[in-house]
């Protein structure tokens, strides 16, 4: 099992010198990734100052050498899938193939979509983030594209470098467990990045939730998937390695691959440096 940190891209967080400091701790205390949250607006922590997510990966990566990196979660369809796709093999390329790429919706939907104009339809948006993620894996192959979709259009267009992981970075699927769709998304790409209606962002899920979600991605898994495939969970452990092991050894056993050490999304320490600097210092948990 693998261990990283997870951490919004606003207050403290929006700039890339505290960022840089978060990755670097957490490559000298063990832990194996960074992730930042990938938001242009959320009105419930509206006020603080927001940072671009792929400007602070860059930091991170600059800044470390051996964790992997990445959003958690990039909403694909607000994005035009061509500049995508040179953001995330950039990061490739600065940080030796370390990227990881996590996608989804994104939300809320209003303020992230409709707040600027575009649709907040949630079947719609499933529709380019499909086509989207076909797109991205298209274009960091370094091979032309051309492409006729019912939301993008590409024209004998060739991304050149391709990213250094062929045939791409990870990519890894978010969603709202039990909602059924977006798990038999990230069935077919290479990892699932659940949250759960029942267990908010920095609460550790349910067990039996767990082992439902991890039965059902592999009911939809193709037998010949070629690379592993990941269950990310995530929430907030205590410092105390036997009591953070019993947090997270039930999930490890239901089936979890990486542990993304979360603050309350509610709470005061959400986007402070300190206290997450404090969590990450202690060292991930020991199983």
């Amino acid at each position: 099992m693998r261990f990283s940190i997870n951490i919004p891209n606003f207050g403290d967080f929006a700039d890339p010198r505290n960022v840089a400091t978060v990755a670097a701790a957490a490559e000298q205390a063990g832990w194996d990734g960074l992730f930042v949250w990938d938001h242009v607006l959320h009105r419930q922590h509206q006020g603080r100052p927001f940072g671009d997510p792929w400007m602070l990966l860059t930091a991170a990566a600059l800044a470390t050498s051996r964790i992997r990196l990445g959003t958690l979660l990039t909403p694909v369809p607000r994005y035009h899938p061509q500049q995508l796709a040179r953001q995330v093999a950039t990061l490739d390329h600065l940080s030796r193939g370390r990227a990881i790429f996590a996608a989804g919706l994104g939300g809320p939907l209003d303020d992230e979509y409709r707040s600027f104009g575009d649709t907040a339809d949630p079947r719609l948006l499933a529709e380019r983030l499909d086509e989207g993620l076909e797109l991205l894996r298209s274009f960091w192959s370094g091979d032309p594209v051309n492409h006729r979709g019912r939301h993008y259009e590409v024209r004998n267009v060739t991304l050149l470098p391709a990213t250094v992981q062929q045939p791409g970075p990870p990519v890894w699927i978010g969603g709202f467990w039990p909602r059924r769709a977006p798990m038999r998304r990230a069935a077919r790409w290479d990892g699932a990045v659940p949250l759960f209606e029942t267990a908010r962002h920095g609460h550790a899920p349910d067990v039996a939730e767990v082992r439902e979600l991890v039965d059902y991605v592999h009911t939809f898994r193709p037998v010949a998937a070629g690379r592993p495939f990941e269950f990310v969970l995530g929430g907030a452990t205590p410092p105390d390695a036997a009591k953070a092991r019993d947090v997270i050894g039930p999930l490890r056993d239901a089936g979890a691959t990486w542990w993304d050490e979360r603050q309350i999304q509610t709470g005061p320490d959400l986007d402070r440096l300190p206290p997450v600097l404090r969590r990450i210092e202690a060292g991930p948990p020991a199983l």
